[in-house]
């Protein structure tokens, strides 16, 4: 997988919630892959996809807080990360490392 290390490619991974990119992350560089290019099944592509199209939903966007219930609208966001992570180091095989990085706005802004 291409990213912006010296070495262009990567195998140290993570997975990552952020608006507008996708789950797939260098972790080396903190460059985000194009999914697309992750040696993943369709299947696991399309829960990260779906996982990825709801972080932030514990954000009120216009007033830059969290909504009520938001910490564990987070962490349920977590806990399927992590078992999305898990799933993904299963496929990749040991070839990668393969981390996940916990979102922690709803904590800091409480």
């Amino acid at each position: 997988m291409r990213c912006l290390c010296k070495q262009k490619e990567t195998n140290e991974l993570k997975v990552e919630g952020d608006v507008g990119a996708d789950a797939i992350w260098c972790n080396r560089c903190n460059c985000n892959l194009d999914i697309q290019e992750v040696p993943l099944s369709l299947g696991l592509k399309s829960e990260l996809m779906k996982w990825i199209g709801k972080h932030g939903d514990w954000i009120d966007w216009e007033k830059d807080k969290i909504v009520p219930n938001g910490i564990k609208l987070e962490d349920e966001h977590n806990k399927q990360g992590m078992i999305l992570t898990e799933k993904v180091q299963k496929e990749l095989g040991v070839k990668y490392k393969v981390s996940f990085s916990p979102s922690t706005f709803a904590r800091v802004y409480k």
